[in-house]
């Protein structure tokens, strides 16, 4: 697991991841030997301009039937794991594939938010959409909504483990604790933390070449031409 950087120094990191885009930080990974790094493109955001940045805080549920009588993990039923939440996570829960129910929601969204959250990933559902919409400076991205309450359906069965989310290009991806996680309306992404600062720099680098390149096309550069000064287009 990553060492917890200081909330100044993630509001950094996610402040420059904020500035790219999800095309060009997955293109570095791709270069960089990582092309399996990307969620199910399912995995949206409610609204097109939300971009999220942040460390995952990891949440791993799964099918459960049990009452709230036998169930035995004090930290969920209590809702402690909130007190674990730090300035500038993103919450990621997996969902182990079920399709139905809302795994989150608007209550759930304040009481993170209000421990410092930047947002959440759900690889599954989120309920009270509309009401989402009311809190303030909060990404959601998901893979679907639903009315259906969650409770006697699933259960959260880990937290701040590593988990399996549902991937693009394999199955799944596997993400750790302090991963890093970078959505735009394109997809997002996963950064294992020990790359992020390897990957941030090739991607600004690749920002400027690229910022070079859109404006000799936009003044009528031959493309070909621009193509072969720069080796991107």
């Amino acid at each position: 697991m990553a060492a917890l950087e200081s909330p100044e120094g993630i509001a950094r990191t996610a402040a420059r991841l904020k500035k790219l885009y999800t095309a060009a930080v997955y293109d570095i990974m791709d270069e960089m030997g990582l092309p399996h790094q990307c969620l199910d493109l399912a995995v949206k955001p409610l609204e097109r301009t939300m971009r999220l940045a942040g460390p995952a805080f990891t949440i791993a549920a799964a099918a459960d039937i049990r009452t709230d009588a036998e169930y035995d993990f004090p930290e969920v039923s209590s809702f402690d794991f909130f007190k674990r939440m730090y300035p500038g996570c993103v919450v990621l829960v997996a969902a182990a594939g079920d399709r139905q129910a809302g795994h989150w929601g608007e209550l759930m969204s304040t009481a993170a938010k209000a421990k410092g959250a930047a947002g959440v990933i759900i690889d599954g559902g989120i309920r009270d959409g509309n009401l989402l919409f009311e809190i303030p400076d909060w990404p959601v991205f998901a893979r679907y909504l639903s009315p259906i309450e969650s409770r006697g359906r699933t259960r959260i069965r880990a937290i701040e483990k590593p988990i399996a989310v549902t991937g693009s290009l394999t199955s799944q991806v596997r993400v750790e604790p302090r991963d890093w996680l970078f959505g735009d309306m394109d997809g997002v992404v996963v950064i294992p933390a020990v790359r992020i600062e390897d990957v941030l720099k090739k991607a600004e680098d690749i920002g400027g070449v690229e910022d070079a390149v859109r404006e000799e096309v936009r003044n009528g550069a031959d493309v070909s031409a621009v193509f072969e000064k720069y080796g991107r287009l």
